[in-house]
């Protein structure tokens, strides 16, 4: 790693010019709108014409990167979507212009046509990567495809081959890596700020509403349907510290279970559905009816219309009809709502990752452990500790979702897809794939109750 910087050396990698606590002035952020807005046009120069793209899925990701598009549509032109809910096609084809002809029911209709666009978007759900992504490969589109790659470790296998095959630029949305704090702790851990890196201890507090909206009642509720939690949730989190640590994982110890959400724990009274008269539903943390209709949280699935007086009738009725309505404890969920892994990288580092449903609050947790200093941050801010001074240097940002990474995301894949240049990427499928095999490996040490060696 090297020796360890001078205090001179230290303030100036983190931005600083004195001591003290730090509102780093990061490009793109501000204090008012916290949306990241302006590429850096030093990093993400304006291309020669823009991008043409083809959207697969108009649900929550699919709107975020496309939202780009409406920003900057002289990087990115979105010509095309795939969604077969009509009222998130209606809206998506609005907001970028859509021509009739180009807006689809199904992915597979998309490839139907010969190529009329440079790249596709994958923000399918997660069962249907697959399946798009190595049609768009064959007919030669480039991809940005939403994690994880793919539901099982053959095919992420599969897409990795044959995006080499076809030299196509293909970025994985492992949006951590572009998130000024991320980037930062990397740069620290890298350039010997901490002396040498002995090991790392992460944290992701789902949030139990979160939990259960999404992996109790929501998409990601069955692994064999979809992917393990710990790929769905956490693929993120597991690329995060092989980037920083900056060496191959080699063997991985994890643990977990379902412990909560299950007919055991079911409280005396509850009916299937929150709507049916439930005797404890006003008593009930996860109560849908408290969720979705009293505190209108995570409403964003039900497609509700613009109307804001019919919206209450809406939610009523998606409650009676879809998963979202009915009980915590009467699913078919498998997913585990606690897992913890273990890693040991080839440099001798060791990691601690651990996944909880069961909190009050959102937002990565990170501790950083080194010969010379250590490192305690939570997405928006660290401290970084002198062991031999004892000085503490604060750093802080004002952040969007995903730490300000979409965006930066996207940028990074648009002058990779102009330039035909994959090394542009942070995410590329190359490394990703690593990131998903460690994920793939915890699974199969968690369900064997054995320490496993990863296979690349």
């Amino acid at each position: 790693m090297g020796k360890e910087l001078s205090r001179r050396d230290l303030l100036k990698t983190l931005g600083l010019a004195t001591g003290g606590l730090l509102t780093l002035p990061l490009h793109g952020f501000t204090t008012a709108n916290i949306r990241l807005y302006i590429p850096d046009p030093d990093k993400y120069p304006e291309p020669d014409k823009p991008v043409t793209a083809i959207t697969l899925g108009a649900g929550n990701r699919g709107n975020v990167y496309g939202g780009y598009a409406v920003q900057y549509p002289d990087h990115l032109n979105i010509i095309g979507v795939a969604e077969p809910v009509a009222i998130r096609n209606e809206r998506y084809c609005q907001k970028h212009n859509i021509a009739s002809e180009n807006s689809f029911h199904t992915w597979e209709d998309v490839f139907e046509r010969p190529k009329f666009a440079d790249a596709i978007i994958i923000s399918t759900p997660d069962n249907l990567h697959y399946g798009p992504c190595m049609k768009a490969l064959a007919m030669g589109y480039d991809i940005l495809l939403e994690k994880p790659i793919a539901p099982t470790e053959k095919e992420c296998r599969d897409i990795l081959a044959l995006a080499k095959k076809t030299n196509r630029v293909v970025a994985v949305c492992h949006v951590l890596r572009y998130s000024p704090y991320f980037i930062k702790l990397r740069e620290l851990i890298q350039n010997g700020s901490i002396g040498e890196l002995i090991s790392i201890q992460h944290f992701e507090p789902i949030q139990h509403i979160h939990m259960s909206h999404s992996y109790v009642r929501g998409n990601w509720h069955n692994s064999k349907e979809t992917t393990p939690i710990i790929l769905a949730k956490s693929c993120h989190d597991l690329d995060i510290l092989r980037w920083m640590v900056g060496e191959t994982c080699e063997k991985i110890s994890a643990f977990g279970d379902l412990k909560w959400f299950k007919k055991e724990n079911m409280p005396v009274g509850a009916t299937p559905r929150c709507i049916d008269g439930c005797a404890i539903e006003k008593n009930c943390a996860y109560s849908a009816l408290k969720i979705y209709y009293r505190d209108r949280q995570r409403t964003h699935v039900f497609d509700l219309p613009d109307d804001m007086d019919k919206q209450g009738d809406a939610i009523l009725d998606r409650l009676k009809t879809t998963n979202y309505g009915r009980c915590v404890y009467q699913m078919d969920n498998d997913q585990p709502d606690h897992y913890t892994t273990n890693l040991q990288f080839s440099n001798g580092v060791t990691a601690a990752f651990s996944m909880e449903a069961f909190t009050s609050y959102e937002g990565r947790r990170t501790r950083i452990m080194g010969s010379q200093g250590d490192i305690v941050g939570d997405m928006s801010q660290f401290t970084y500790t002198n062991f031999l001074t004892g000085e503490k240097i604060e750093w802080e940002l004002t952040s969007d979702a995903h730490g300000g990474g979409d965006w930066n995301l996207v940028s990074d894949w648009i002058q990779a897809v102009s330039q035909q240049n994959s090394a542009l990427l942070s995410s590329s499928i190359d490394v990703s794939v690593e990131s998903h095999i460690i994920g793939f490996t915890a699974e199969k040490s968690r369900l064997k109750e054995k320490t496993k060696n990863v296979i690349l």
